[in-house]
């Protein structure tokens, strides 16, 4: 089944980074990859423009969405992608929700950090705020200046506090699929021993990964969840980062921006934000 991944794109270098991990992450998929260019003009810069100025800079946005179709596709000689442009003067996260849901897309892609001063609209938090708004299709986050790795290990934290469905679980699946990747299932022990619920949605989580090759691994308790995530990406070598949004889950509390500054938690690997 073909996918439909959207790409927003500020045309900045992280922005082409996360269009290259994007092609080598689905190149034996077939795949339209939508390269979205979403830039608004303030109310009051608006009265001060005349109609032909405006014309001009949307000209010069789809000169280079243009632009960047051709690259994409010299640089990218598979006959498995075709790529699409779209130009939106909505901002961003409208931008994307409507564009998520008029294509039907199965996954957004996004770099953590754009260009600075005139396109400053792509900075870390906008990728804060479409990770906790997006809930229509997950989100896969590429850290700045990150080189594609065959993502063969997928960590999947949890606390067991929550039945997930097999509609969350599916977006896991089809990621390890791409690779036929390992899932590591990392559960931060904050109790002695599970309860009765807990030990009922892990008996459920192993039954919908029966098929794929999954461990799973108890983890100390830190005072810091960033820390203990960051510790476990490193000591199991880890490509890929992928999590449940939903209410007080853990991605829900790393997300917050507030604990991003303070924790200082910026995923060391891809990051993916999965919609309850």
């Amino acid at each position: 089944m073909k996918q439909s991944i959207l790409i927003p794109t500020d045309f900045s270098d992280n922005a082409w980074n996360a269009i290259v991990y994007a092609l080598k992450l689905f190149k034996d998929k077939l795949c339209t990859f939508y390269f979205l260019h979403a830039t608004t003009i303030k109310v009051s810069t608006l009265s001060n423009l005349s109609n032909k100025l405006l014309k001009k800079m949307e000209q010069e946005a789809m000169d280079e969405l243009l632009e960047l179709k051709t690259l994409a596709e010299s640089a990218d000689a598979n006959a498995n992608h075709d790529f699409q442009i779209i130009l939106s003067l909505d901002d961003l996260r409208a931008a994307v929700k409507k564009v998520v849901k008029e294509q039907d897309i199965d996954l957004v892609i996004m770099g953590t950090k754009g260009a600075t001063g005139a396109k400053e609209f792509f900075i870390g938090s906008n990728t804060v705020h479409m990770a906790k708004e997006l809930k229509d299709c997950p989100i896969l986050i590429i850290p700045q200046d990150y080189d594609f790795i065959e993502p063969k290990q997928i960590a999947f934290p949890t606390d067991f506090n929550r039945f997930f469905s097999n509609k969350e679980l599916k977006h896991l699946k089809e990621l390890a699929d791409l690779y036929d990747s390992k899932i590591r299932i990392m559960h931060i022990s904050i109790e002695d021993q599970l309860n009765d619920v807990q030990e009922y949605n892990l008996i459920t989580l192993k039954d919908f990964l029966d098929n794929y090759d999954y461990s799973i691994h108890w983890i100390p308790k830190y005072t810091n969840k960033a820390t203990e995530i960051d510790d476990f990406i490193e000591e199991l070598g880890i490509h890929i980062l992928a999590m449940v949004n939903y209410k007080h889950s853990i991605v829900e509390k790393l997300i917050n921006e507030p604990v991003i500054k303070k924790l200082g938690f910026h995923a060391k690997v891809p990051f993916m934000v999965i919609p309850e």
